[in-house]
């Protein structure tokens, strides 16, 4: 499995424990068994929205896919260098190269509601954005650079110091504006 792509092991773990077929988690995700089989192999860097329909459809939190040991108690990461990092492609279909690093800050959180990750923001590979959407709500605050918020019809522009909160079901992209990088903070909350 590539360095990339760290979720792939265990989205096959929790689906095997579930006696779950590729293509029956393809189904009830509505994705398709091959993102399924490139994920699990670690060929692929996912989006976000197919991975939480992948939650979704297994019954667990976008989380669960970043946990190792839960704590039942607070879980502190210093600084903000969180070791437990997640790539993710955006929402390029076909990227093999990381356009958002998710580093999460409760990784090991049991029964959490809610997922904080402060967030390397990369210029976009190519041209077009391509929004998605899935259940819940997102809240951004801005560390460093500057980053452009499709929503909806509408774009939002935010430097170092500016926040947004929206419902995650309206479709939606976030990515690095211009060609420098940014950091965000993100909280996402997705029910399952």
């Amino acid at each position: 499995m590539s360095e990339k792509n760290l979720l792939g092991g265990k989205i096959r773990q929790i689906r095997e424990t579930q006696k779950m077929s590729v293509e029956e988690l393809a189904s009830n995700s509505n994705t398709s068994s091959e993102l399924i089989e490139q994920l699990e192999n670690g060929a692929l860097v996912p989006s976000l929205t197919p991975l939480m329909q992948i939650a979704r459809a297994l019954g667990v939190r976008l989380g669960t896919f970043l946990d190792d040991a839960p704590h039942t108690g607070p879980v502190v990461v210093k600084k903000g260098s969180s070791e437990n990092i997640v790539r993710f492609s955006g929402n390029c279909d076909t990227c093999e190269k990381s356009t958002l690093d998710f580093f999460s800050l409760a990784a090991d959180k049991a029964d959490r509601h809610m997922e904080p990750f402060i967030i390397d923001v990369h210029p976009p590979q190519s041209g077009e954005a391509k929004q998605s959407s899935h259940e819940g709500e997102e809240f951004i605050y801005v560390l460093k650079g500057q980053i452009e918020i499709l929503y909806g019809k509408d774009s939002f522009t935010l430097s170092a110091g500016d926040s947004i909160y929206y419902d995650s079901i309206v479709p939606h992209h976030v990515h690095a504006s211009g060609n420098e990088d940014a950091k965000i903070m993100a909280i996402v909350y997705a029910p399952y």
